[in-house]
């Protein structure tokens, strides 16, 4: 069975960093590009960041280009989000996705594997 299980959210208030972690098993996940994607209250789910299998390139929405980054150990099937000076508009439930491919972009649809996701909240 395929898992992607997402941790390291939480609340935090403006200004603060934290990162997401994204363990993968019952697969190799390192020929799979991964992503994550966020979905706020009322909002629809949207891109944040992905990576290739090889680590590069990554890509960002525009709204965290210069505060988050991707980046994937493939021994340990991990794929982290480093998101730093965060704002309440980051406050959302973050999802990890694989894709049974070495490359994906910012579309959903590109991704077949899916995690359970972490809520991550920004004080203001």
């Amino acid at each position: 069975q395929v898992q992607l299980v997402e941790s390291g959210g939480g609340l935090v208030q403006a200004g603060d960093s934290l990162t997401l972690s994204c363990v993968g098993s019952g697969r190799t996940f390192s020929d799979d590009a991964m992503g994550w994607f966020r979905q706020a209250p009322g909002k629809e789910q949207e891109f944040v960041a992905s990576i290739n299998w090889s680590g590069e390139p990554t890509r960002y929405a525009d709204s965290v280009k210069g505060r988050f980054i991707i980046a994937r150990d493939n021994g340990k099937n991990t794929v982290t989000l480093q998101m730093d000076r965060l704002t309440p508009q980051d406050s959302a439930f973050y999802t990890c996705a694989a894709a049974r491919s070495p490359v994906a972009f910012q579309w959903p649809w590109e991704y077949d594997y899916w995690g359970q996701g972490t809520q991550v909240t920004v004080s203001s």
